[in-house]
C-alpha cells in the first residue's frame, strides 16, 4: 500500500462524524434530517454494532429519503443516523466462480465468510462508448438446438425470452449455463422464490454448471431495494469479466421482477404512477441497465434477460419496452409446454436481430427453410384436424406435414442433452434433405414437462 493511500485512509478515519437522526418512517421510506449526502450514498441507521444499512434515493437540503437495504424493525423517529459518505461497493475477481451470493454481493453459500483480497468496486459503471464496442459478429452456442440455429446468437448480444408464469423460463437458463461454450457465467435470480433457490442451484444447475458461474440471488421477501442492486450487482461482476477479456453470459431471471422493484421505490420516493402504474424512473432505469451488457474494447457480455408477461399479454408496457432496447427475442408458449414440448420455444414468433451477421449464407438458407415448413404446417394445422386438407393442394404443406414428426423432435431437447452449434446445424441439415424419419440417435421426440 502506497504511503498516500495510507494517509488517505487514516485521514478518513480521523474525520469528524456528523449524526442525524430519523424523522419519520412512512411505508418503505426513511427520511433522515441533519445528514449531507448524496444519491446512491449508503446511510448507516442505528447503533454502531448491528447498524441497519439505506440507500439515499431523494434528497432535498439536509433531509435524505432512504430505502433500507433490510428489515426496518427497530428504526423509529430519533435514531441515530450518519452517512458513510460512499455508495455500495462489491468484490469482484476470478474466484467468485463457482459462488452464490445475494443482492448486495456478500457470500451466502457457506463456503467463506469472506472475500479479502478480491477487487472493491462500486456497482454503478459506465456503459463502453458506442464507437469502440465490438461488433457481434462471432456466434455463440447455447447449447439448445432450436436456438443455436432457428434464433443464432452472438457474442455480445442482448436477447430477451417472453413467457408467462410456469411455462419453463428458469429451466431453459438452466440448460442454457450448462450448455454454453461462453467462458464465464453470471446468473441474478431477482424475486425468486424462496423455495426454488436451491432447487434451481442443486438440481437445475447442478455441480457441472455452478462450476463456471457467480449466481447471484435476492428473493421475492427481501427489500426492493435488494432485489434492484441485485440486478446492478450481477451486471457490474460480468462487466469485471469481460473487462478481464472474456465472454461472459449474464442471466437475469426477471426483468418483469425487477420492474416491480423500482415501482416500488419509485413510489416510496414520492413519484407520480405513469403506465399501468409503474413510475418515470422505471422506464429510465431499464435502459441504464440493459445498455450495460455488450460487447466491450475486448471481452463481451451476451444477455440473456426473462420477461414475466402478464396475463399473456406480450404487448404489456415492461414487455413492449424490453423488446424495444434488446437485440431479438425468444417466446416460450403455454400450449407447446402443457403438451410437453421442451422446450417450449415457439419459433415463429420469436427473432434475433443479430441473425445475418453470426451465420453463414448456407445455414441461414437452412433456418429460412425450416420457418417456412413451419409456417405452412400452422396455415394448413386445423384443416387437417378436422379432414378439410386434401394432400396436393399446397405442395409447401405437403413437405411440411411430411418433414412434422422430424422438425418437431429437432426442436426438442431434454434438459440434460447437450449440443454443440455444429452438431445442431448438421441435424437440421439432415432434417431438411431427409423424409419423414429423424435422424437415428439425435432427434428422437422427447417430451419433457416444463
Amino acid at each position: 500500500m502506497s504511503l498516500s493511500t495510507r494517509v488517505a485512509e487514516l485521514a478518513k478515519i480521523a474525520a469528524p462524524r456528523q449524526y442525524g437522526q430519523v424523522s419519520r418512517v412512512v411505508g418503505l421510506s426513511i427520511t433522515v434530517s441533519g445528514v449531507i449526502a448524496r444519491i446512491g450514498d449508503l446511510i448507516s441507521l442505528g447503533e454502531d454494532a448491528a447498524p441497519l444499512m439505506a440507500e439515499v434515493v431523494a434528497v432535498d437540503g439536509s433531509v435524505c429519503t432512504c430505502l433500507p437495504l433490510g428489515e426496518m424493525t427497530g428504526i423509529g423517529n430519533g435514531t441515530r443516523a450518519m452517512s458513510t459518505g460512499a455508495p455500495l461497493r462489491i468484490s469482484v475477481g476470478d474466484a467468485l466462480r463457482g459462488r452464490v451470493l445475494d443482492g448486495l454481493g456478500r457470500p451466502m453459500d457457506g463456503l467463506s465468510a469472506s472475500l479479502s483480497g478480491l477487487e472493491e468496486v462500486t456497482v454503478e459503471h459506465t456503459p463502453p462508448p458506442a464507437l469502440l464496442r465490438q461488433r457481434v459478429d462471432r456466434p455463440l452456442s447455447l447449447g439448445v438446438r432450436a436456438i443455436d440455429t432457428m434464433i443464432s446468437v452472438g457474442r455480445g448480444q442482448r436477447l430477451g425470452i417472453f413467457a408467462g408464469s410456469g411455462v419453463g423460463k428458469s429451466s431453459l437458463l438452466s440448460m442454457i449455463t450448462r450448455g454454453t461454450t461462453a467462458q464465464v457465467t453470471v446468473v441474478a435470480l431477482i424475486g425468486e422464490r424462496g423455495r426454488e433457490v436451491r432447487e434451481f442451484l442443486e438440481k437445475d444447475l447442478g455441480p457441472e454448471g455452478l462450476r463456471n458461474a457467480v449466481v447471484i440471488v435476492a428473493t421475492s421477501d427481501q427489500p426492493p431495494m435488494v432485489r434492484l442492486r441485485a440486478a446492478f450487482v450481477a451486471t457490474r461482476i460480468a462487466e469485471w469479466f469481460r473487462d478481464d477479456g472474456k465472454d461472459v453470459l449474464l442471466l437475469m431471471d426477471s426483468v418483469t421482477r425487477l420492474a416491480t422493484a423500482q415501482r416500488e421505490i419509485g413510489l416510496s420516493a414520492g413519484e407520480p404512477p405513469a403506465s399501468r402504474g409503474y413510475p418515470p424512473s422505471v422506464f429510465a432505469m431499464m435502459p441504464k441497465l440493459l445498455e450495460r451488457a455488450g460487447g466491450g474494447e475486448n471481452g463481451s457480455i451476451t444477455g440473456l434477460y426473462t420477461v414475466l408477461v402478464e396475463g399473456e399479454d406480450h404487448n404489456e408496457p415492461i414487455a413492449d419496452t424490453a423488446r424495444s432496447i434488446l437485440d431479438g427475442h425468444i417466446v416460450l408458449d403455454r400450449r407447446l409446454a402443457t403438451s410437453g414440448h421442451f422446450p417450449s420455444i415457439e419459433v415463429l414468433e420469436s427473432v434475433s436481430r443479430v441473425t445475418s451477421s453470426v451465420t453463414t449464407r448456407e445455414q441461414q438458407a437452412l433456418a429460412r427453410e425450416a420457418r417456412q415448413l413451419l409456417a405452412a404446417r400452422r396455415e394448413v394445422k386445423e384443416l387437417v384436424e378436422i379432414g378439410a386438407y386434401v394432400s396436393g393442394t399446397n405442395p409447401r404443406a405437403d413437405r411440411a406435414l411430411q418433414l412434422w414428426p422430424a422438425l418437431e423432435g429437432f426442436l426438442q431437447q431434454a434438459m440434460d442433452e447437450r449440443c454443440t452449434g455444429e452438431a445442431a446445424w448438421d441435424a437440421l441439415a439432415e432434417v431438411l434433405s431427409s423424409g419423414a424419419a429423424a435422424p437415428a440417435g439425435q432427434l428422437e421426440s422427447i417430451a419433457v414437462p416444463a
